[in-house]
């Protein structure tokens, strides 16, 4: 039997845009010809799989079926919520359309997640098909590269028939517990779960009978048309907001971790986004777009809807003017050197993979006291992004108006 993907494709992704009235959901944004919704919905196709059920709401419909159009999927079921009501019903509700059987084998992606290693994904996959039961839950885990407090962790335990059983979770530690996890081979979590339909169905109604009751009514209740399931909206909006993780995922002991040592992100924050195009910079690069000034250089490696990328290069000695935007906040991420940084009254000496945030209207300055080159990824966000957008204060190289 072959295993049906099902998309979460709800959230909003408002902490990219903490700020904005009006914001692009992540899995939508254009990365560059790309987006995390048409990733994932390539990751998805192949013999291993079943046609997809994308978990959606009524604002974010069109966009689906524009994706859907685009990537050339013809085959699809929608499952349309009429409120947000966390990860927990979503699965459910999605879980209990007809046209999944009662023991297919079903794998629940976020839309938003980046996996950049395919063929390991699917492979592990379809190792893992076979122990599928009417209990029992696999999650993925992905070996940490960084001790980070961004993400959540799981520790296991080995058990019989050398499975590795999930023993414990740990919901965004701070930094000195994220490396002592570590230490003891811990993974993040990846927040894709693979399971039976029975299995869900089992699992609700033990642990969560009232979610079950509510969603089993939201599905049953519910109107179908061109490929859409609008699911009851009187008993939808009864059930109860809670996560995968807090509903079932905490109160079962019947856990199986997949773990894999494959790039992973969630892109959910604008270090993750610098991150990301550091490492392909290679892809973004383009001669026409490098620009040189007296304390270095800077090269735009791609700009999106509101956002601009940039890696920055600071020479031996090179200072940066001091200097606020009326238009944009600023992500930088350090990929080399050790910069000193200025944000408002306050001094920073910083290091590789260290991040500083710059707000709109803040005085700030990049400076780099020592011998070899430092490069920063930045972001630019906002509705301007222009290099007009710069009120100078001070400036070694004699550019401050008077």
């Amino acid at each position: 039997m072959k295993i049906r993907p099902v998309i979460l494709c709800g959230g909003a992704g408002t902490r990219l845009w903490p700020n904005a009235k009006k914001h692009q959901a992540k899995q939508f944004i254009d990365f560059g010809n790309w987006t995390l919704l048409g990733k994932t919905l390539d990751r998805i196709r192949g013999s291993l799989f079943d046609f997809p059920i994308i978990s959606t709401n009524a604002k974010y419909l069109k966009q689906v079926k524009i994706h859907l159009k685009k990537q050339n999927i013809k085959k699809f079921k929608i499952v349309l919520e009429p409120a947000k009501k966390n990860t927990a019903p979503a699965i459910l509700s999605s879980s209990l359309i007809k046209d999944i059987s009662n023991q297919q084998p079903l794998m629940f992606l976020a839309a938003d997640l980046l996996i950049e290693n395919a063929a390991l994904f699917n492979k592990s996959i379809k190792k893992n098909k076979k122990y599928l039961n009417e209990n029992n839950i696999f999650l993925f885990g992905i070996k940490p590269t960084i001790p980070s407090s961004e993400f959540g962790y799981f520790l296991t335990k080995k058990t019989k028939g050398n499975m590795n059983k999930v023993s414990r979770f740990v919901e965004k530690p701070k930094m000195s517990k994220a490396k002592m996890i570590i230490k003891n081979k811990g993974y993040w979590n990846s927040g894709i779960f693979f399971l039976r339909k029975d299995s869900i169905i089992n699992n609700f109604k033990k642990y969560q009978p009232k979610i079950f009751k509510k969603c089993n009514e939201a599905v049953t209740k519910a109107k179908y048309k061109d490929n859409i399931y609008y699911l009851n909206k009187k008993s939808f909006t009864k059930v109860n907001s809670k996560s995968f993780d807090f509903a079932i995922l905490e109160k079962t002991k019947n856990i199986n971790a997949i773990k894999l040592n494959i790039p992973w992100s969630d892109l959910g924050s604008w270090k993750e986004i610098c991150k990301m195009y550091g490492r392909n910079k290679r892809k973004y690069f383009n001669k026409k777009n490098v620009f040189y000034r007296p304390w270095g250089s800077y090269v735009n490696l791609f700009r999106g809807k509101n956002f601009l990328i940039k890696e920055i290069t600071v020479k031996s000695k090179g200072i940066l003017s001091l200097q606020k935007h009326h238009h944009r906040a600023e992500h930088w991420v350090v990929t080399q050197g050790n910069p000193k940084i200025t944000l408002n009254k306050k001094k920073y000496r910083m290091k590789p993979d260290e991040t500083i945030f710059i707000p709109l209207g803040s005085v700030h300055r990049i400076e780099n006291p020592y011998k070899k080159p430092v490069k920063i990824i930045e972001a630019q966000i906002g509705s301007i992004l222009k290099e007009t957008d710069i009120v100078r204060y001070q400036d070694v190289y004699g550019r401050v108006k008077q």
